[in-house]
């Protein structure tokens, strides 16, 4: 998979033909999201596999894709501090083995992400559009294997990505060490071009295809009159906020990046030539690649309005702490009430004893 921390071009700076490219911008652009991201990815993901793994009740097959998912964005924000710290010192002292586990992870996350969304996607689509026929479909079981499926996929590209191509260079005038940077033209042409093609078509464009194929289906079922799923009449209000949030963060990251990742193969293999489309497709890619791995923040908003079960569980947490309260509200006043009532025959007992005595 085609996912890279830093650009795939060649130095920051260099001059060929009457072009001058300068993309130093990306350094301080990089460091600066990538440690947000990191932060904000490792909280809000932190906090969604304890919920999946510790508050959750039920699971079903929508929570499977989603704790895959959660795996998936943690593997990508435990790479970030090692990434910030090249980023601004543009330079690589972890090894070739650590870029190349990094640069691996990376392409997991993205491509990864967009695959388990699509699942979330054709589920809900299966749910609302043919809830009784898809009965043997949607288990948890056969949520399982698809996962496993995605995984092998995933890892199929990504690990050849960052393994079989030269991870590192060096500049020898001032000994700094690149984690994939620097390919040459020759590279593009020979290796790089064919990923990019392979992961554009299996890893954006059936998926994205997938996704919007599988909304319009269900806005088309969510107009008749009556719509109901295995589990009663359908809340067509809480299906359209969550469809237009999947979509949202779906096409917000991973639709500016991918496309701008054609042009710029174009550009690296010279089928697209000229200063101002090299410029532009340059200047582009680094902020497309940031807006591409926030989706690990985002990611959460998807669980929460996708999952009808992760919401009843965090209802019936708030209600069942409220209870709690109040029963021990009621208990601490029976507490008291029993309490006062003892010491008033304790009181009455010694008073008409004393007077006995008298």
């Amino acid at each position: 998979m085609m996912y890279n921390t830093t650009p795939l071009p060649g130095n920051s700076t260099e001059q060929s033909a009457n072009c001058i490219k300068n993309d130093e911008f990306k350094y301080p652009l990089y460091s600066t999201v990538f440690s947000i991201v990191f932060v904000i990815g490792l909280i809000t993901n932190v906090v969604a596999i304890y919920i999946f793994t510790c508050s959750l009740k039920m699971r079903n097959e929508t929570t499977t894709y989603m704790m895959n998912l959660v795996v998936s964005d943690l593997l990508f924000v435990f790479t970030l501090p090692l990434r910030v710290f090249y980023f601004i010192n543009k330079n690589w002292p972890f090894g070739a083995p650590l870029c190349k586990i990094s640069v691996s992870l990376f392409y997991t996350n993205m491509y990864g992400s967009i695959l388990f969304l699509t699942c979330i996607s054709v589920d809900r689509f299966l749910a609302i559009v043919h809830p009784f026929r898809s009965r043997m479909l949607r288990t948890k079981r056969n949520a399982k294997i698809v996962c496993v499926a995605v995984w092998v996929l995933v890892l199929s590209g990504s690990l050849p990505s960052g393994f079989l191509l030269n991870s590192t260079t060096t500049d020898k005038t001032n000994d700094t060490i690149f984690c994939f940077e620097n390919f040459s033209s020759k590279q593009w042409k020979s290796h790089l071009s064919k990923m990019v093609i392979f992961i554009e078509t299996v890893g954006f464009l059936i998926p994205l295809l997938l996704n919007v194929c599988c909304s319009i289906m269900v806005l088309q079922t969510l107009r008749r009159p009556q719509t109901i799923t295995r589990g009663g009449k359908v809340n067509k209000k809480k299906v359209l906020r969550m469809i237009i949030v999947h979509l949202s963060i779906f096409c917000f990251c991973f639709i500016p990046y991918n496309v701008n990742l054609v042009f710029y193969a174009l550009v690296r293999t010279k089928t697209l030539e000229g200063c101002s489309v090299e410029s532009v497709v340059r200047t582009i890619y680094p902020i497309a690649l940031c807006i591409a791995v926030f989706n690990c923040c985002f990611d959460p908003i998807v669980y929460y309005f996708t999952s009808e079960t992760i919401q009843n569980s965090m209802k019936r947490k708030s209600q069942a702490s409220r209870l709690y309260d109040v029963k021990s509200s009621e208990n601490l006043q029976s507490e008291t009430t029993s309490s006062l009532r003892f010491n008033l025959r304790n009181l009455k007992a010694k008073v008409f004893h004393n007077e006995s005595s008298v």
